[in-house]
């Protein structure tokens, strides 16, 4: 935090003396200030009158390419924001709610839908005045906050419009007041190389401005009030244009997940491949809007011609791409192949050579947050992740390798054999590896804000309890670790043959879990082997206890072996209930169910949360 502030405060400072210098260029800035406050606004209003239903339309619309498309048109056209469907798509396709070809064809609609907003700047013109209708909005839009929830989204929403509509007249006025200062229509650089310095301007302040819109909106201003030529403006189009695909990229690029990505570069190479054939047809292009322009008697609008190249040069781009959206999914595939999952994750050798670094979450994506279905895929990944290390970090508390968990019969010498000299205690492994991903299970779900249904709320306690009880399994396992090893490690006698009798029966239990968690049985024949689980434990359970006690009475075992026994076989019991019960949550809880359905499966996950 401090970095940051140190980073911020002497670029305030700078700020902050060029708006005591230049009046105009602070009625610029605020103004632009405004116009993204109020799409944020917007934004915010939207997602919040809407709840869910934006994410379950996203889930259901990718059936076929065109729905995807109209999906991705329909989102910018209501969100105003390309990038934010962008960046909502890469969250879901990360967490297998959608798929990759779907998703492209997301983002060709997004670029479409990009275009609306320019059109509706346009079509405002220079000469009209939007606050006398922003006045009133803001009125009603602070009325309708002290109505309820929904007309308080409702008030965002309207509250937001009025600020973009402030916006936009201010900057009109700051570039009227400034525009001297700001006059690049003088500024002649023939060619290519003029087309690719205004359109770098375009590319670095929509990556300043994290928006398209601003920048097309400053551009339009300044087009209106002379200081850009048009051809200089169609750059600028064109290098906003590229400029959102950055933060995509860059979110891609940070999440981690291969399918996001896959489609961040699919929205890098789309805009920078439409933008470099908008440069080499800039020329025909141009004279083609001018023909049209001309014809519908706009041409001397040039906010119109803007307007209609940015439609013309994005359609051109879908219109190249879309024979071959198919053919991209697979060639970005075998660019970005899936990381090989692990047969076992916890890997280090020698415990006693060094300290590996926590174990931290590995789907848990910060952009997932601004969707709830994203999240809950994204959770549910985390708590499968966590279920294969608490599965690990059991076995090795039993001192038994990872292996044993798949074989259907357990090797009775193993079973027998003492503990190898480098062995891991369950608690290290605990601390290095399971307290950390638990922990950020717990955060991640703690900053969810995005409204939810009562199903949503449902399966966020039903994600909390199955984390709780995994971390459980794993705390009973370190108790049961210390009895166990110091009898394994002792001469042969009869505690020591019933540690080794719990041991193999937890064992079989263990494997017992990991057969059912990778099972695609459902219904009825999942719940009768769940009850043959829950019966087999309490057999066991009750004719363990018999025996201990006759043993006691024929004087093989005495007090204090008798309580260590006891004490172990009700954390061997526990453990197997906290596992059973992660794994009847996931069985009740239907957006598992539909999570899982649509999500892809690996076949290396121990446990599986459906």
């Amino acid at each position: 935090m401090s970095r940051r502030f140190f980073l911020i405060l002497p670029i305030a400072a700078l700020l902050g003396a060029s708006f005591w210098l230049s009046p105009g260029w602070l009625q610029l800035c605020a103004g632009l200030a405004l116009f993204l406050f109020g799409m944020q606004c917007l934004e915010e209003g939207l997602r919040q009158l809407a709840g869910s239903k934006l994410e379950q339309l996203l889930g259901r619309s990718t059936a076929t390419p065109f729905k995807s498309l109209l999906f991705g048109v329909g989102g910018t056209l209501l969100l105003q924001s390309s990038t934010l469907v962008s960046l909502l798509t890469i969250a879901f396709i990360s967490t297998g709610l959608i798929q990759l070809a779907g998703g492209i064809a997301i983002l060709f609609g997004a670029n479409l839908g990009a275009t609306s907003g320019i059109w509706l700047l346009a079509m405002a013109g220079q000469n009209l005045s939007l606050s006398p209708l922003a006045l009133p909005l803001l009125v009603f839009g602070v009325l309708a906050s002290f109505l309820g929830a929904r007309s308080r989204a409702a008030g965002r929403i309207v509250l937001g419009i009025a600020f973009i509509f402030l916006g936009i007249d201010q900057i009109k006025d700051g570039f009227a007041s400034f525009g001297d200062g700001l006059d690049m229509s003088g500024y002649q650089v023939q060619g290519l190389v003029g087309s690719l310095l205004f359109a770098a301007l375009g590319l670095l302040v929509t990556v300043v401005l994290q928006s398209s819109h601003a920048t097309l909106m400053l551009t339009l201003a300044a087009l209106a009030g002379g200081q850009l030529e048009l051809g200089q403006s169609l750059a600028i189009a064109i290098g906003s244009n590229i400029g959102s695909s950055v933060t995509t990229a860059f979110v891609g690029s940070l999440g981690g997940n291969r399918s996001g990505q896959r489609l961040a570069l699919a929205h890098v190479l789309f805009n920078v491949l439409t933008g470099v054939l908008a440069f080499v047809l800039l020329t025909p292009l141009a004279w083609l809007v001018q023909a049209i322009a001309g014809f519908a008697g706009l041409g001397d609008n040039l906010l119109i011609q803007l307007a209609m190249f940015h439609t013309l040069f994005n359609a051109m781009g879908v219109l190249l791409f879309w024979p071959w959206q198919d053919r991209l999914a697979s060639q970005l595939t075998r660019w970005l192949p899936d990381r090989q999952e692990p047969k076992v994750l916890i890997t280090e050798l020698d415990p006693a050579r060094s300290e590996p670094a926590r174990t931290a979450a590995r789907y848990l994506n910060e952009r997932a947050l601004d969707s709830a279905d994203a999240a809950a895929g994204a959770v549910v990944q985390e708590l499968n992740h966590l279920g294969r290390l608490s599965l690990e970090v059991i076995c090795h508390a039993l001192y038994l390798p990872v292996d044993q968990l798949g074989k259907v019969r357990a090797d009775d010498a193993l079973l027998r054999a003492a503990p190898e000299k480098f062995h891991f205690e369950a608690e290290a492994l605990y601390q290095r590896h399971i307290k950390g991903v638990y922990g950020d299970l717990l955060s991640f779900m703690g900053r969810m804000e995005q409204p939810m249904d009562e199903e949503h709320q449902r399966f966020w306690v039903g994600c909390q309890v199955a984390a709780l009880q995994l971390v459980d399994a794993v705390k009973d396992a370190k108790h049961l670790q210390k009895n166990l090893g110091h009898y394994l490690e002792g001469a042969p006698c009869t505690a020591r043959d019933a540690y080794v009798e719990l041991r193999g029966h937890l064992l079989a239990a263990l494997h017992e879990v990991y057969q059912l968690g990778r099972s695609g049985l459902d219904g009825q024949p999942w719940h009768d082997h769940l009850q043959a689980l829950d019966d087999k434990a309490a057999r066991f359970d009750g004719e363990f206890r018999q025996r201990l006690f006759a043993q006691v009475r024929s004087g093989q075992l005495d007090g204090l072996q008798t309580s260590s026994l006891m004490n172990d076989l009700g954390y061997a019991s526990r453990i197997i209930q906290s596992l059973r019960n992660v794994l009847l949550i996931g069985e009740e809880q239907p957006l598992f169910h539909e999570l899982r359905r649509l999500g892809s499966s690996s076949d290396e996950r121990l446990i599986v949360l459906d």
